[in-house]
């Protein structure tokens, strides 16, 4: 009777490719994840250039060749009046100089919103938004909301509540190509940052929830809101 020879087992090559492959990936992630939080460390002092939002744009206006003026000019916070400031925290995180990045109480009413049938308010602190600007662009995944969640606290600790609220006005979009509170009070009200009245404020804080298609002359409504809240936080 032959004898077979011997066959080698039947390695695993799936296995031996996946390995190295996921070694490297959490290395890359970790370089990226660390090259951001070098970056947030150095905005406590450096003005931010630009942010993934601004670059999105301009992408988006060369992909479809459609006209691109970018309005952007960052000023000191001391610099944009106190009814905007108020307006905006009123607005978009009533509970900005509460929390330390998470705003765990609005993450819960969106989470019941949610089961309900339709949430009908977001849960994003103005330190999360702050980050997704600087970092991720207006695109949604999970990758994108764990990279955040990580990102949030290395931002409260390095920067701060002030400063946080001084990039976040000055980066944030407020129209097409207009970026941060001085260009905003410059195209829509025709004055500085440091000149706009409380009623001027509360409308450029109710467009920022959609920037590209709310106009501040059309939100009365919601104005009246947030001027509402400004008065009940003692504002």
């Amino acid at each position: 009777m032959t004898e077979k020879p011997d066959t080698p087992p039947n390695i695993p090559l799936r296995k031996g490719f996946l390995r190295p492959f996921v070694r490297w990936l959490a290395i890359g992630v970790a370089l990226v994840w660390s090259l951001a939080a070098v970056v947030l460390l150095a905005a406590r002092w450096v003005d931010p250039p630009t942010t993934a939002v601004h670059i999105q744009r301009r992408l988006q206006s060369w992909i479809h060749r459609t006209p691109y003026h970018e309005r952007y000019k960052f000023i000191p916070l001391s610099q944009i009046s106190p009814n905007l400031q108020h307006a905006v925290i009123a607005a978009e995180d009533a509970r900005f100089y509460q929390h330390h990045g998470f705003d765990w109480h609005e993450i819960q009413i969106a989470a019941e919103d949610d089961l309900e049938g339709g949430r009908t308010r977001g849960a994003s602190t103005i330190t999360q938004q702050l980050v997704k600007n600087l970092f991720f662009g207006t695109g949604r995944s999970v990758l994108r909301k764990g990279a955040e969640f990580t990102l949030v606290p290395v931002a409260e600790f390095v920067l701060g509540k002030r400063r946080i609220l001084e990039i976040y006005l000055n980066v944030v979009e407020w129209g097409p190509g207009i970026y941060g509170a001085e260009s905003a009070c410059r195209y829509y009200d025709g004055t500085a940052a440091r000149n706009v009245d409380r009623q001027q404020a509360a409308r450029l804080a109710a467009i920022l929830p959609a920037p590209l298609k709310r106009r501040p002359e059309r939100m009365n409504n919601y104005s009246t809101l947030i001027l509402e809240r400004m008065s009940q936080m003692g504002w």
